[in-house]
């Protein structure tokens, strides 16, 4: 049986607009006509004539946060407890392998509004127009319209978001792992402040986030390819960078289907 493989992610690239300003990665590109010297550093008296063509190495100096990218929150990211206080959050270094290679299902949203909030009615009335059951360690994903517009000015302000009720129906029947293709999980701040500067209802804030107090859960951020995916009948992949301690990792979220 042929496996075909679907990109999910986006690079870790400068020039677009991928996150709010002053948050984006800085990345220092050497070529190999620049790297001789790093190389005779290890090799005294080696010089560019020693050297086919006279090149070095190609190497490269990345600063970025472990939100930059295509990555995956872990429960720490969120809350310094889970499971109702009962325990310490998990950081991404102590994400379960076994729930980052599941089935995928994705969810259409990219008709729900900007700073639209969904709501477990929405989760529940998509899953009955796709026909799915949810499953125990089902990786969801959101297809929301920030999607079309990622690397434009746009990006962060677009889409909707999954409120605590949306993420609890998922997370209560045993989904651990979700994602989506915006900036956040949660509603794009922009249109969520403007609802608390009129009402200055605190539950409203990062709340698909912070259920994780109650129920733990992984979320990944920066999907990308979702419109391209069936709802389900396919597996995901996405296992984090193991980095201790850490409220995230970067990850290359892959679709496979067996064909």
């Amino acid at each position: 049986m042929a496996r075909r493989f679907v990109d999910l992610s986006i690079p870790l690239q400068m020039g677009l607009h991928s996150d709010p300003p002053g948050m984006e990665p800085k990345i220092t590109y050497s070529v190999h006509a620049d790297t001789v010297e790093q190389m005779a550093a290890s090799f005294p008296g080696l010089t560019k004539r020693d050297l086919p063509d006279g090149e070095g190495w190609a190497v490269e100096r990345v600063s970025i946060s472990t939100h930059n990218g295509t990555h995956m929150d872990a429960p720490w990211h969120f809350h310094s407890t889970t499971d109702r206080g009962a325990r310490r959050a998990p950081t991404i270094d102590e994400t379960p392998l076994e729930q980052c290679l599941c089935p995928g299902v994705k969810l259409d949203f990219r008709t729900l509004p900007d700073g639209y909030v969904a709501t477990a009615s929405d989760v529940e009335r998509e899953l009955a127009r796709i026909g799915h059951s949810l499953a125990p360690l089902d990786i969801v994903v959101v297809n929301t319209r920030a999607g079309s517009v990622f690397g434009e000015p746009e990006y962060i302000h677009a889409g909707c978001g999954m409120g605590r009720e949306a993420t609890l129906y998922l997370t209560e029947r045993g989904v651990r792992v979700v994602g989506t293709d915006a900036w956040s999980w949660d509603a794009p701040f922009s249109h969520t402040a403007k609802k608390w500067a009129k009402d200055r209802d605190p539950s409203i804030i990062w709340e698909g986030h912070k259920a994780g107090r109650e129920v733990p859960y992984w979320q990944m951020e920066k999907l990308h390819n979702l419109e391209s995916l069936p709802p389900f009948g396919f597996e995901i992949a996405c296992f984090p960078v193991k980095i201790h301690g850490a409220s995230a990792g970067w990850t290359r979220a892959v679709a496979i289907f067996n064909d």
